[in-house]
C-alpha cells in the first residue's frame, strides 16, 4: 500500500461476513493474551479489502466501457 490513506470500498455481503469472522477470531485470540500472534488474520482482512478495491475498479472500468459504447 502507498503512503496515502485509501478509502474503504463498498463491501459485498460475503466480504462483510468474512471480515466480521476474522475480526471475531482476532478478538478471541486477544482474550488469550496481548502477545498472541494475529498477523495472519490481519493479512486475510487486508486481502479481502484489496480484493474489494480491485472489484470496484474493475466494475467502474466496465461501466465506463459500456457507457462509451452506447
Amino acid at each position: 500500500m502507498t503512503g496515502k490513506a485509501q478509502k474503504d470500498p463498498q463491501f459485498t455481503a460475503r466480504e462483510k461476513a468474512q471480515i466480521a469472522w476474522y475480526i471475531a477470531r482476532m478478538a478471541k485470540r486477544g482474550i488469550a493474551g496481548e502477545n498472541v500472534y494475529q498477523r495472519d488474520l490481519e493479512r486475510k482482512v487486508e486481502r479481502i479489502i484489496d480484493g474489494a478495491r480491485q472489484r470496484e475498479e474493475r466494475e467502474a472500468a466496465q461501466a465506463d466501457k459500456a457507457r462509451s459504447s452506447r
